[in-house]
């Protein structure tokens, strides 16, 4: 047995996938391994703009750039922003150890709740690349480890969707851990985890306390206002930490809990800046500096709890796609933005 999938990492040897440079996506399948034939892969959003950025924006450098990454590396390892996303496909053969043997079959459609970082992946080609959900869609072959999650694409959800929700997950499920009436919690970012972070930390105040949420686009702030999942918003650059805590200042002052969903670098410290001594931040931006949220709370003096969420809540996959099925204004706004 080799959970973590050890065997297939070619270089440190003895690192886990996630830590490797380069992956064997080309082994024989173990018996406890689960192969899929890849259809799509829904690229993290930071490193979806980085690719975007470094391409000048043209689709085909895009395609060429992830075709080289996973040509070298053996997954979709961003070099860059470090981070990767989350796949979509088939199920193609299961092992007869893989703890899913007993319950999926050749063919069933799933979504993996594993970062494309440690998942062994070869692609055979990329068929379109879609800037506006982060999506390429490709032909591939990719590996799940015994410890890797997954989830069965829902039948009364469109696909593209569920596959767009289940990508953040884990964001919402931890909010909801973290978040009591009577808070004022503020949401960086207005995108499809900040959308979903505002509902469910509304729901989570009971109608005691606020949901604020800012961005930088005041057409992000409009749309997830209409959603009625926020009570207010606040237009402000995120990397600007002094133009955060000034509009902080001016609209209630710190706030409790601080969910950091931003797709963009530096914004650790307008985070920090803007909760409470005694609060908490939640980080789910795969471009947060763990260096910079730190030691800029030391710097100025906030005694604060910093929070990585890690992706993984136990129950996240049914939580968010459940908040959809409770929301029809949040799950028409995802239908419309992800289900084409």
């Amino acid at each position: 047995m080799d959970p973590y999938g050890l065997r297939r990492v070619i270089s440190p040897r003895g690192a886990l996938p996630q830590r490797a440079d380069a992956l064997d996506p080309a082994l024989p399948l173990g018996e406890d391994e689960l192969a899929i034939e890849v259809e799509a892969l829904n690229v993290d959003a930071a490193s979806f703009r980085q690719l975007e950025s470094a391409a000048g924006g043209d689709p085909r450098r895009v395609a060429a750039e992830v075709e080289r990454i996973v040509l070298t590396r053996g997954k979709l390892h961003n070099p860059v922003t470090g981070s990767g996303g989350m796949l979509i496909g088939r199920a193609a053969e299961i092992g007869p150890r893989h703890p899913a043997a007993a319950t999926l079959r050749p063919g069933d459609r799933i979504a993996t709740l594993v970062s494309l970082t440690l998942t062994p992946l070869a692609l055979h080609r990329i068929t379109a690349v879609r800037p506006e959900t982060d999506r390429i869609e490709c032909e591939g072959r990719a590996i799940l480890f015994a410890t890797g999650l997954w989830a069965r694409l829902p039948a009364d959800l469109p696909e593209r969707m569920a596959l767009a929700a289940l990508d953040v997950c884990g964001a919402p499920a931890l909010v909801a851990r973290h978040t009591r009436p009577g808070q004022r919690v503020l949401v960086l970012g207005a995108g499809k985890s900040g959308a979903l972070v505002c509902a469910m930390a509304r729901e989570r105040l009971a109608g005691h306390g606020e949901v604020v949420a800012a961005d930088r686009s005041e057409a992000a702030l409009t749309a997830v206002a209409a959603l009625g999942v926020c009570d207010a918003t606040l237009r402000f650059d995120a990397t600007d930490a002094v133009a955060a805590l000034r509009s902080t200042e001016t609209s209630g002052g710190a706030f409790d809990l601080v969910v950091n969903c931003a797709s963009v670098a530096g914004t650790e410290m307008a985070s920090i800046l803007c909760v409470r001594d005694g609060g908490t931040v939640l980080f789910f931006s795969m471009a947060t500096s763990f260096t910079a949220a730190a030691l800029g709370a030391e710097g100025v003096g906030k005694d604060a709890l910093l929070v990585v969420g890690n992706g993984y809540v136990p129950g996240h996959a049914d939580l968010t796609l459940d908040l959809l099925r409770r929301h029809p204004a949040l799950r028409a706004h995802f239908e419309e933005r992800y289900a084409r």
